[in-house]
């Protein structure tokens, strides 16, 4: 689905016009292979079965929304909460000596810039850099060889590896959630079942053809546009809609200020 999640915001309100045209036709072309007398002797049957069906795709469709919905917002926090570990690492690092506290500033800010620079473009097609990665393993490197002289110095230490485990572990996450929240069965599921459940009412039989074509498409419109949304914000750090880089650069802009 990646064609379509990255995707800039005037293509999918594009497709949605498309479709739902799509699908206002046919009430049409099926109105030309069956009479009307007989579509109306099905249209109770008919329509208990359509109820049904649009319960269970109602269902489904509400589920996956609210999941890739949380799954954004989780993708926001994990962005946020990597950006607050790198912050309290640099100024941590102030307890330092001189030459440490300098190298473990300058790799924290080779990181961000890392983050932003390579890790960004790489979330966009579902991968991680590896240039990221060496760069937050020098990180690692500068406080694991570190050598506290007295208590004071293990204890901050302990908090500098503290915070950079949190640093990575949200990294990890963003990294997760980059290749996308829907799995290709459920994708299958959606789109099939969005067919079927708009193909469903060009069978019911009312005397104005223009009136049930224009009630499909009112259905169609409200079922592409829930699908759209979350072809928008499957993929959280690429498309129309994504994680916003501020809460990084505003880290980078305090580390440059402080510096």
């Amino acid at each position: 689905m990646y064609l379509l999640t990255s995707r800039p915001v005037w293509v999918l309100v594009l497709l949605l016009f498309v479709f739902t045209a799509l699908s206002m036709t046919g009430p049409f072309l099926v109105r030309r292979r069956i009479s009307l007398q007989h579509l109306r002797s099905n249209n109770e049957v008919a329509g208990f079965k359509f109820a049904v069906i649009g319960v269970l795709y109602a269902v489904l469709l509400a589920f996956v929304v609210i999941i890739t919905w949380e799954r954004f917002y989780d993708a926001e926090k994990a962005l946020a909460a990597e950006a607050g570990s790198a912050a309290t690492i640099y100024r941590l690092a102030g307890g330092l000596d001189q030459a440490s506290a300098a190298a473990l500033r300058a790799n924290l800010s080779a990181y961000l810039q890392s983050v932003l620079k390579d890790d960004w473009p790489a979330m966009a097609v579902g991968r991680s850099s590896l240039a990221t990665t060496r760069v937050l393993s020098d990180l690692y490197d500068v406080i694991v060889q570190y050598r506290p002289s007295d208590l004071h110095g293990s204890d901050l230490q302990k908090d500098l590896l503290s915070e950079i485990d949190q640093m990575t572990r949200a990294r990890r996450e963003r990294l997760v959630m980059a290749e996308g929240t829907v799995p290709s069965a459920i994708w299958f599921v959606l789109f099939l079942g969005a067919a079927l459940t708009i193909s469903f009412t060009f069978f019911f039989g009312t005397q104005s053809v223009m009136a049930q074509s224009l009630m499909t498409g009112v259905l169609a419109a409200i079922i592409f546009s829930s699908v759209l949304v979350i072809v928008a914000i499957d993929r959280p750090y690429t498309g129309a809609i994504m994680v916003s880089q501020d809460s990084i650069r505003a880290v980078l802009e305090d580390l440059q200020s402080l510096r």
